[in-house]
């Protein structure tokens, strides 16, 4: 059940991705253009997918348990640091720069656009990389 459902959440997502154009890195672009011709539709988008997860994570506050029976990972509250921000950053200007965020870009993969395929792949490499100096990092600190 949880397998059916977990397939089912993920083409709901990306199918809604699609609709809304989220995965369409020159829909995205001319969102991010505030300076020349401002598309605000993904605000809209954004807006609704806030709403939506807003209510969720009120709901599932209150619960041990997912409705499937899954113990509930919700996040706590952490400071801002500068790894944030600077992570923030990167992953914006990456966003900027080629109009895909990794959501997208995997459901543009599957859509068989071709810019999708290097961003997925660099996106790849940079969490390996992010894995691999964490990994060292750990190493050196437990030495």
């Amino acid at each position: 059940m949880r397998l059916l459902t977990a397939l089912l959440s993920g083409l709901l997502f990306g199918v809604g991705l699609m609709v809304s154009g989220m995965a369409n890195p020159a829909k995205v672009l001319g969102f991010l253009d505030i300076a020349g011709r401002w598309d605000p539709s993904l605000a809209l988008v954004m807006g609704g997918a806030l709403a939506a997860s807003s209510i969720a994570l009120g709901f599932a506050k209150g619960r041990k348990k997912s409705l499937l029976g899954s113990h509930m990972h919700i996040p706590a509250l952490t400071p801002v640091t500068f790894r944030l921000v600077a992570g923030s950053a990167v992953f914006g200007i990456g966003w900027g720069l080629a109009g895909l965020c990794p959501g997208p870009a995997l459901v543009a993969l599957g859509a068989g656009l071709p810019k999708a395929s290097g961003f997925v792949a660099a996106m790849l490499a940079g969490m390996m990389a992010f894995e691999f100096i964490e990994r060292a990092k750990q190493r050196r600190q437990q030495a």
